[in-house]
């Protein structure tokens, strides 16, 4: 009896809602991040900017949370949507992060690659927003949410060669004067690459939902 209740009661759409606006968030971090490593006179509004944006994904996190404890029924099993939520709001503060590196060293100068990883960041935002529209309907929706999630997995594979030939290049370069700059610029790096891999991390629980649905 009660099984039949819950499927006959309305599911709570605020849930896509929330997805919807974190993947919205991240993408204005992303662009900010992009911001950031140009380098240039904004530079420091640009890490405001990018602040202020984790904050307001935290909120949306934290209203996500409320609406599991709220909610009778969910779209999703409470586990997976926690776990998309997490991803999301990780991607965004490992986007932060960099930013407060840049800014605690004082960072004005970036390595193309870096440019370029940025680069990917927004690619992987922006298929992330295109794809959590989907999910609305993950089973209509299968085929181009797992043709997507796989397009998230390359372009992180793709960061993660530019991430190897810059630290290369940074080793043979500025760091056979400057010890200190390969440090800072392997930091650097490092928070670009696990944003790559945050993004990567909200593909996969995306596809596990997928599966779990089809």
């Amino acid at each position: 009896m009660l099984d039949w209740f819950k499927k006959m009661m309305p599911k709570e759409e605020k849930f896509f809602d929330l997805f919807e606006a974190h993947a919205v968030k991240a993408q204005e971090a992303a662009r900010s991040l992009r911001a950031i490593v140009q380098g240039g006179p904004d530079m420091v509004q640009h890490c405001r900017a990018l602040s202020r944006q984790e904050e307001e994904a935290d909120q949306i996190s934290y209203e996500v949370m409320q609406a599991i404890r709220r909610s009778f029924i969910t779209p999703f099993d409470r586990s997976d949507i926690k776990a998309l939520s997490s991803a999301l709001d990780d991607a965004i503060d490992q986007m932060n992060k960099t930013g407060k590196t840049v800014m605690l060293y004082d960072v004005t100068h970036f390595e193309p690659n870096m440019l370029a990883m940025a680069d990917k960041a927004i690619a992987m935002a922006d298929l992330i927003a295109e794809g959590l529209p989907m999910m609305r309907k993950v089973g209509q929706h299968s085929a181009k949410l797992h043709a997507l999630t796989g397009q998230l997995t390359a372009i992180e594979g793709e960061a993660d060669d530019l991430n190897d030939s810059g630290l290369s290049a940074l080793f043979k370069g500025p760091a056979r004067q400057d010890a200190l700059a390969f440090v800072i610029g392997s930091e650097i790096y490092d928070h670009l690459e696990k944003v790559c891999d945050r993004f990567e991390d909200v593909a996969h629980v995306m596809g596990d939902i997928v599966i779990e649905h089809v």
